[in-house]
């Protein structure tokens, strides 16, 4: 037993020393609110659909999003959800954007691949056939699907404003090569890249470069004023739908639970109170 002791300290010693040789960590992001936060939040539909436009004009040129279909943007609590459709496949802005795609097909009589205008039913178009056509585009890197990522980030919404609008120029003394682009947001270990005096610098390297820059990038129907800060949030609301689309029906159910939950326990306690009135405890 003692000569498993010095054993045991040094791989507890090492176990505590990991976030030690970490190295680098990311930047939290700062403090930014939304209108879907807390219990009564619910989202706002001018913000997704300045973000699905945001999306559709530079995130969808590399992004998938495999798990939407066009019908989808006409539901309760989406972008272009309408009370006069309750269908959401007779939505005609919805129509109109998913016949702003051509959808790969198949030639009924022919058994020959084609393209036809997209439908509701469409699922969202992938911007590359495969895999390695996404890798072949932008450097080795296959861009992810951005359906669920709002939900497989910690951090949410936040997270994904922060890091879009978040890009810097690299510290001096931090080695990289051409596909690589820092970013304080990103988490990573810079270590092993840093040469420069003192401990190595926040973040870590991502493949994709800035998407967002200057002003007037993706105009806006509404009048908002379009800038990285802007484009960021309102595109981070719009993930934050896609990844969860049911949230306000979620939230409202949750609210009517309590509520029946509440009035349940005061009727059982009045019962409670008149049956054992007259009974001695």
């Amino acid at each position: 037993m003692l000569r498993k002791a010095p054993i045991i300290a040094a791989l507890l010693a090492a176990v505590f020393a990991l976030p030690a040789l970490a190295g680098t960590t990311a930047r939290e992001p700062p403090p930014m609110s939304f209108s879907f936060d807390g219990v009564f939040g619910r989202y706002d539909q001018a913000q997704l659909q300045r973000g699905y436009r945001v999306y559709r004009e530079v995130c969808s040129a590399c992004h998938s999003m495999n798990f939407l279909t066009f019908r989808n943007l006409g539901q309760p609590g989406g972008p272009f959800w309408d009370p006069h459709y309750p269908n959401p496949n007779d939505n005609p802005v919805v129509k109109a954007i998913a016949r702003e795609y051509q959808v790969p097909d198949i030639d009924p009589d022919t058994g020959d691949p084609n393209r036809r205008p997209g439908t509701p039913a469409d699922a969202f178009v992938r911007p590359y056939a495969n895999d390695a056509a996404a890798a072949a585009s932008n450097g080795g890197a296959v861009p992810p699907d951005l359906s669920m990522m709002a939900s497989a980030r910690e951090g949410g919404a936040p997270y994904i404003a922060s890091l879009l609008a978040g890009y810097e120029t690299p510290p001096t003394g931090l080695t990289m090569t051409a596909n690589q682009h820092y970013n304080p947001f990103m988490h990573g270990d810079l270590t092993s890249y840093w040469t420069g005096r003192g401990h190595a610098p926040e973040g870590g390297f991502i493949a994709m470069p800035a998407p967002l820059h200057g002003v007037g990038q993706v105009s806006y129907d509404d009048g908002t004023p379009s800038n990285v800060q802007t484009n960021a949030r309102d595109v981070a609301a719009f993930l934050q739908w896609a990844a969860d689309p049911h949230m306000e029906a979620r939230k409202q159910t949750g609210l009517a639970v309590i509520i029946f939950l509440l009035i349940f326990t005061g009727l059982l306690y009045a019962s409670y109170r008149r049956i054992w009135a007259g009974v001695a405890h």
